[in-house]
């Protein structure tokens, strides 16, 4: 059970129980249910016959999904797959690409997607003495607290395509924050975070473009999102480097 969802593993062996779970959402909890709303079967290969290299194989529902003669690639299309299921048909919470942290018992919100590089600015931000919520989304109830979403943060070197998870970051517990900045930034060399305050019209607007449920519950969305707009400071500008940026969030007058 995660975020409201029932959602079935299967699995062919119980070796392949231990290398599982780390795929798994943060957000999560066992049930007893035998019922479910998405079922996903992972079926581990077994030993080669003859010299012909059996694959790996995902199924959802009752369709195969992916195969592939490497589990590591099976294992990280499930969790995206399960990842984006949840994001969108979540219930009682709403979910927005955004980097998380806590600040002074609030949190810092960090709207934007993939290659955005709030990976990086929450890593400094955590550096700087914030708190870790979550690299990827912040997920927020029906009352506009965030919940952690603890997973290792995702840094894509420049130089290098495939990403590398930061250690370290996904431990302990926190407890949900109310939002007490929102902060849309986009990186361009030379640039100083000098940010307009946006308007709560405009900062729903800008919200909504990266509410990964606005299509499908959109009166949730558009509900949970103006209370948060009507009270929290939506700032919006281009940023420099990661450092700079990470003073003028932390000593900002808003969170005074």
């Amino acid at each position: 059970m995660t975020c409201g969802l029932r959602i079935g593993v299967r699995i062919n062996g119980h070796v392949l129980l231990e290398r599982l779970v780390p795929h798994l959402p943060p957000l999560r909890k066992p049930s007893t249910s035998v019922k479910v709303e998405r079922l996903y079967s992972i079926r581990a290969a077994g030993p080669a016959l003859r010299n012909i290299r059996p694959y790996d194989i995902l199924y959802v529902d009752s369709e195969q999904f992916e195969k592939s003669h490497g589990l590591d690639d099976i294992l990280r299309i499930f969790s995206d797959d399960l990842e984006m299921y949840v994001a969108e048909n979540a219930r009682r919470r709403l979910f927005i690409h955004a980097g998380v942290v806590g600040w002074r018992g609030r949190a810092i919100l960090l709207p934007g997607r993939s290659m955005s590089g709030k990976s990086t600015l929450v890593q400094r931000l955590i550096d700087a003495g914030a708190e870790y919520y979550s690299d990827e989304y912040a997920v927020l109830d029906l009352q506009g607290m965030v919940h952690p979403y603890r997973k290792p943060i995702s840094l894509r070197p420049m130089s290098v395509d495939r990403s590398c998870e930061v250690a370290g970051t996904a431990s302990g517990t926190a407890r949900p924050l109310p939002v007490g900045l929102i902060a849309l930034s986009s990186f361009e060399s030379g640039k100083r975070w000098n940010p307009r305050r946006l308007s709560p019209g405009k900062g729903v607007l800008a919200l909504l473009q990266n509410s990964m449920s606005a299509r499908r519950q959109p009166r949730v969305a558009l509900a949970v999102l103006s209370r948060l707009a009507a009270k929290v400071p939506i700032l919006s500008g281009c940023r420099g480097e990661a450092g700079e940026t990470v003073d003028a969030l932390l000593n900002s007058p808003y969170l005074m």
